[in-house]
């Protein structure tokens, strides 16, 4: 005997099944929720409690240490710490990199033409003495008829240590000018003189008394005209040192001269033979302002 069922009761049901079936996955998800919670709050108070109680281990502790390792309030107190390290060396970092960012940039700003808005100079040298055992090569002997003063000062050095040439040439000790403008120019040259305190007490020289005269010139070569034209000239008047130290002195000028293209300019000097070529001391260069 077949049994009938109406679509309404069937329909009936699987509605009281479903809602059976909700009814107990609300109750367990309400029942595991309140365990979680009621876990997360005794590890809550079991770390607070952990790091109001513990203390970090010291170096004489590292033996207690190793067996404290299965322990969970050494394991949050480790974590912690590990947490703390990371967040302070990484903040630690970054303002190492700003500083060291800001000092490179002070120190170094040729580095980086853009790096305050001031463009390096198109046209601009600085060549620095080379120490050379041929006094000849070094200096061109005093002028006789050749229009300028002093000795000639021919070694100098546009490639090494702190030298450059940016759209300049050197030849023979001289600075090409490429292209017309009003430059700066400036030098300066080193002397070591020697003591002559012991050659006094021998010879009875009066050389000392007399002192010496130093001068530095900075000329200016022109294409057009024969006589080179005296643009700066710096001097000091020194006397010889006494005792057994050599007497150190330097003469520094500089200011601005319009150029034109194909002018040549050098340097020259009183007493080259007690000139030192010392390229941090002895130098000269020119660049372009306008």
């Amino acid at each position: 005997m077949a049994i009938f069922v109406s679509p309404q009761c069937l329909g009936m049901i699987i509605l009281g099944a479903v809602l059976i079936q909700t009814i107990a996955v609300s109750v367990s998800f309400m029942y595991f929720n309140q365990v979680l919670s009621t876990m997360k709050e005794s590890f809550s108070r079991s770390s607070v409690s952990c790091l109001m109680n513990s203390n970090p281990p010291s170096g004489l502790q590292d033996s207690a240490a190793e067996g404290k390792k299965s322990d969970p309030c050494w394991q949050v107190t480790q974590q912690l710490q590990s947490h703390i390290e990371k967040a302070m060396e990484d903040k630690f970092q970054n303002e190492i990199s700003k500083t060291m960012k800001s000092e490179l940039t002070a120190v170094l700003p040729l580095w980086g033409p853009a790096i305050r808005g001031v463009p390096l100079p198109k046209v601009a040298a600085h060549v620095t003495g080379v120490a050379s055992s041929n006094e000849n090569s070094a200096t061109e002997g005093k002028a006789h008829g050749r229009g300028y003063l002093g000795e000639r000062i021919q070694a100098w050095d546009g490639q090494r240590g702190l030298s450059f040439l940016l759209n300049m040439e050197l030849k023979g000790g001289e600075l090409l000018v490429p292209k017309a403008g009003l430059y700066y120019v400036y030098a300066q040259t080193y002397f070591r003189l020697p003591s002559t305190g012991e050659t006094e007490e021998h010879n009875g020289e009066a050389r000392m008394e007399d002192g010496a005269e130093l001068v530095q010139y900075i000329y200016k070569k022109m294409s057009s005209y024969t006589v080179p034209i005296l643009l700066m000239k710096s001097s000091r008047s020194v006397c010889w040192p006494r005792g057994q130290e050599p007497g150190l002195f330097s003469l520094h000028q500089a200011g601005t001269a319009f150029l034109q293209p194909a002018d040549r300019l050098f340097i020259t000097v009183s007493n080259a033979s007690t000139m030192e070529m010392d390229g941090r001391a002895s130098y000269f260069g020119a660049f372009l302002v306008g």
